[in-house]
């Protein structure tokens, strides 16, 4: 090799050289935020996938129990009332079937099927109550809307006659004529407050009451029967007054604390009624037995 080319190629070798580019370089360096930018959403779709997969079901069925505690004490005295009434009515029907006769296929069926009609009686009942009670009320509401679109200043008026007959100052009387005539949304929810203080909205619907009233109403209804399936008829008629007198005890505390009267009086008053029922079925039996008995 001449002088000349051998110092060009030892020039040529000793001279440092980059690293050789890949053609794809500008995709290899975007490629690590990509990959973030994956990552991220494979993150983000697991946690939503946890989140479907755990807290829903945990979330929903916390929100059952809450709505249904909130329903069991909004139709505490709807329970209450139809245990009452399936406790006396059965109660006052089984002893006067059981004081004339001793088949114990006689008295259950008459109690079984005394309970069963009375329970859905009491449950249409109940329907029909609430369903007329919440039409009233919307009814009433919109007439007040309707007198508050049409004639506001009637409307507020009638407002502050309630107001002063409740005892306001001429001071509380102006701060609120001044605020119910600044927005005529405030007027229409006091006059509707005052004309229908039971608004449909914040009471249980037609169903969930009568619902709760038959439930309530079957289940009283079952004590005074329940030991004349077990024991014989003798022996039912004192087991099925000792128990039944009990839980009417129970349901006269429970009636004293709902309307926050007296318990002693209203206990009382509840086990007089069942007693009294009884007594009036017994002789009812009684007498058609000795009439039509032969």
């Amino acid at each position: 090799m001449p002088i000349s080319l051998a110092w060009k190629h030892r020039a040529y070798v000793s001279r440092p050289r980059d690293p050789p580019s890949p053609p794809s370089t500008r995709r290899r360096q975007l490629k690590p935020s990509y990959r973030l930018d994956r990552l991220d959403r494979l993150l983000l779709w697991a946690r939503r996938r946890e989140a479907l997969n755990y807290e829903r079901p945990a979330v929903s069925a916390q929100s059952t129990a809450d709505r249904l505690w909130a329903s069991l004490k909004a139709s505490a005295g709807d329970i209450v009332f139809g245990m009452e009434d399936g406790t006396v009515s059965i109660f006052g029907l089984v002893f006067g079937v059981a004081a004339t006769t001793d088949d114990k296929s006689t008295v259950l069926v008459a109690g079984a099927t005394g309970a069963v009609a009375a329970a859905v009686s009491m449950m249409a009942g109940t329907y029909l109550d609430v369903e007329t009670r919440q039409d009233e009320a919307r009814a009433a509401s919109a007439i007040v809307d309707l007198q508050v679109e049409q004639n506001p200043a009637a409307a507020l008026d009638q407002v502050m006659v309630r107001l002063r007959a409740a005892g306001a100052g001429p001071g509380q009387i102006k701060a609120m004529t001044g605020l119910l005539q600044s927005d005529p949304a405030i007027l229409r929810a006091a006059a509707g407050a005052l004309a229908a203080p039971s608004a449909p909205d914040t009471t249980p619907g037609p169903f969930v009451q009568s619902l709760w009233m038959l439930v309530a109403d079957f289940l009283a209804a079952a004590i005074p029967i329940v030991p004349f399936a077990l024991l014989p008829v003798r022996e039912g008629r004192v087991v099925s007054g000792t128990v039944t007198l009990i839980l009417l005890v129970c349901l006269g505390v429970g009636r004293a604390k709902i309307g926050n009267r007296g318990v002693l009086r209203t206990m009382v008053e509840t086990v007089s009624i069942g007693v009294a029922a009884a007594l009036a079925g017994s002789a009812m039996g009684m007498a058609i037995s000795h009439w039509f008995g032969g």
